[in-house]
């Protein structure tokens, strides 16, 4: 059962950056696609970046050239490269399997907490 802890967030101000890391734990099989999601308190979780074992990336049109997803070199870790932050971007930060995130089967971690503002 891999576990996943999220780390890098922080408190920045307008047009500053942060890069989260998605760290695997734990027996890992196989992996699919992996996703960052975030949740502003008393929101639901939203996606906002993923990529696919080959490194195939998308991202939700709030984020597109601001943000940059991208796998660790042996593939048990996830990176988050966020610039030019808005406080719009306000959220704790999570990262899922896409594939369980969308089913409901997902075991999120804590999340890491990403405050931007003046």
């Amino acid at each position: 059962q891999v576990q996943l802890e999220e780390s890098g967030g922080g408190s920045v101000q307008p047009g500053g950056s942060l890069r989260l890391s998605c760290t695997a734990s734990g027996s890992i099989f196989s992996i699919d696609s992996m996703g960052w999601y975030r949740q502003a308190p008393g929101n639901q979780r939203a996606l906002v970046a993923a990529i696919t074992p080959g490194g195939v990336t998308n991202y939700a049109d709030s984020v597109k050239g601001r943000f940059t997803i991208s796998w660790g070199n042996a593939k048990t870790t996830v990176y988050l490269q966020m610039n030019s932050l808005k406080p719009e971007d306000t959220a704790v930060y999570y990262c899922q399997n896409t594939i369980l995130a969308a089913a409901g089967r997902g075991h999120w971690g804590n999340g890491t907490l990403v405050t931007v503002s003046s």
